[in-house]
């Protein structure tokens, strides 16, 4: 038993894989054709707990840390769902959190309106927990987050999308693009620029679908992650009241960079997820198919390179539960995480690549579950920062 191995968390997989097996499986497919998932189906993980998890319980979640989320994300995937689906299902994960932590309602912080609290003596964050967040966690609304710009992506510093005071509003003149549930989210936790160029200059803004001048553009066509909308943004002279504003402004880079962990460990899980899955997938194919009389795992070179698919998965896994944990105490290990990432992200492609192949012609087949999970291992090394950028990242953490 280890820290991520619990009875609580052994149940919490329980719950994940009854869930997957009884309202995703049946219905994957067709999402996958269709390029979304239902918005019956966040209400039904709402009342199921799991759309909750990692949430604290006084803004409306289920409760649990970063590594109960790890658990639904691994065993999501393990269960036969998709990276694609934890995108579309669990946006939340990266347009919330900076509301919740505004509200002080992180580990050890307190919710306005308790006695002791000084954290939203406006009232604001707290306003912004009851717009936004309680709702989205059960499952009546979808938040997404739109940092990426046409000219814009790792370089959140770079962002040109403007916001302007005028009164009691800012107005919002800009694009953005890449942004996962754009076509089916209520509002997005956007970022934009409410003075000079640079970092110190960013905020965050909550803006509503339908509001005047806010477009959501083309969806846009992936290689993977199909059950995944994606779309362009534009805004035109939005006008959003300046109590949609996270924080104070000028704070929105801090709050973007403290949320980064978190949603690159959620990446790194995707990827040993997907290499762990495609392991067993592999290996019962390669015990049931035969070529000229014999099954395929007979055959040592097969073995051997099961066993190497085996042991990558796991120790990508090992390793991301270790930093998740260190995480999850609250550790600055930034350097961690993008190694962390890396690795993960390594171990996947050099096995959905092996798995592939040793599924021979079936694999290429859209039947093939592989073949879905080699589509969407792809964008993992892209998104929450690149591979690039994270080696970057680890580069200056040895000092380079």
């Amino acid at each position: 038993m280890t820290i991520v191995d619990t009875p609580e968390r052994r149940q919490l997989r329980e719950l994940t894989r009854t869930f997957v097996v009884r309202e995703v499986l049946p219905h994957l497919a067709d999402w996958e054709r269709a390029g979304e998932v239902p918005r019956e189906l966040h209400a039904t993980a709402a009342k199921t707990g799991l759309l909750g998890i990692g949430f604290p319980e006084k803004v409306g979640g289920s409760g649990g840390d970063l590594l109960d989320s790890i658990i639904v994300t691994e065993e999501l995937i393990r269960s036969g769902g998709s990276s694609g689906l934890v995108a579309a299902l669990f946006t939340h994960g990266i347009a919330l959190p900076h509301m919740v932590a505004a509200a002080g309602a992180r580990p050890g912080g307190k919710l306005p309106g308790h006695p002791t609290d000084a954290v939203d003596p406006t009232g604001r964050a707290h306003d912004l927990i009851d717009r936004y967040v309680r709702p989205t966690l059960a499952g009546s609304m979808i938040g997404a987050l739109a940092i990426t710009e046409p000219d814009t992506g790792s370089d959140v510093a770079g962002i040109r999308t403007h916001a302007r005071l005028d009164g009691d509003h800012y107005v919002v003149n800009g694009a953005k693009t890449y942004i996962t549930s754009g076509v089916r989210a209520d509002f997005v936790t956007t970022a934009v620029r409410t003075g000079v160029p640079g970092s110190g200059a960013l905020s965050l803004l909550v803006i509503d679908k339908g509001m005047p001048g806010f477009t959501v553009g083309r969806r846009l066509e992936k290689l993977g992650w199909h059950c995944s909308d994606t779309a362009e943004l534009s805004f035109v002279d939005v006008r959003v009241p300046v109590t949609n504003r996270i924080g104070e402004e000028d704070t929105g880079f801090l709050a973007i960079m403290q949320q980064f962990a978190p949603e690159r460990l959620s990446l790194a899980t995707q990827a040993y997820a997907i290499a762990q899955r495609c392991v067993e997938l592999t290996a019962t194919w390669c015990r049931n198919r035969s070529t000229f009389g014999r099954p395929l795992a007979s055959r040592q070179l097969i073995r051997h390179r099961l066993a190497e698919m085996h042991t990558r998965a796991e120790a990508a896994r090992a390793y991301v539960h270790q930093v998740a944990a260190r995480v999850a105490a609250g550790e600055p290990v930034v350097t961690e995480v993008a190694m962390a990432k890396n690795v993960a992200v390594s171990a996947a492609d050099w096995v959905v690549d092996q798995a592939l192949q040793l599924h021979g012609g079936f694999g290429y087949l859209r039947d093939a579950e592989v073949e879905r999970h080699y589509r969407d291992a792809r964008i993992l090394g892209i998104g929450g920062g690149t591979t690039e950028i994270m080696t970057e990242i680890i580069a200056k953490g040895m000092g380079l």
